[in-house]
């Protein structure tokens, strides 16, 4: 192994011990955000803004489990696998599509994500076919 594969693998598993801290904090940040929702008066209740919330953020740790697995992926293969990039990519729109306010959301916008899941899903479709 030369010295470039060596500092990439080097950075990878860099990546993934930051990864997985970051991840590790996201679950609490939940956890916190969840218990705090129910504790607060009216009490055993979220509004939609901390549902919505929560959402988002249970999504932004799958974002970063899937990122976590395809730094792992790369770490054993040596190659980037771009299919869980295109998964990695369609939760993160759907991500965005769940935390919209739908309020003060521009058409443009929504017709904007709604066709970038239709390429991300196309792309997905013929990379599976392939």
């Amino acid at each position: 192994m030369d010295i470039f594969e060596k500092v990439q693998r080097y950075v990878a598993m860099v990546l993934l011990v930051l990864m997985g801290i970051v991840v590790i904090a996201a679950i609490a940040e939940v956890a916190y955000e969840i218990v705090i929702g129910l504790i607060e008066p009216p009490g055993f209740f979220l509004d939609v803004r901390e549902l919505l919330e929560a959402f988002g953020l249970f999504l932004l740790i799958l974002i970063g489990l899937e990122l976590m697995a395809s730094i792992h992926m790369y770490l054993s293969d040596h190659t980037i696998h771009v299919e869980m990039m295109f998964l990695v990519a369609l939760t993160a729109v759907t991500r965005k599509i769940v935390i919209l306010e739908t309020v003060e959301t521009d058409a443009l916008l929504v017709f904007g994500l709604g066709f970038l899941i239709l390429a991300l899903s196309g792309g997905y479709f013929l990379i599976r076919k392939n």
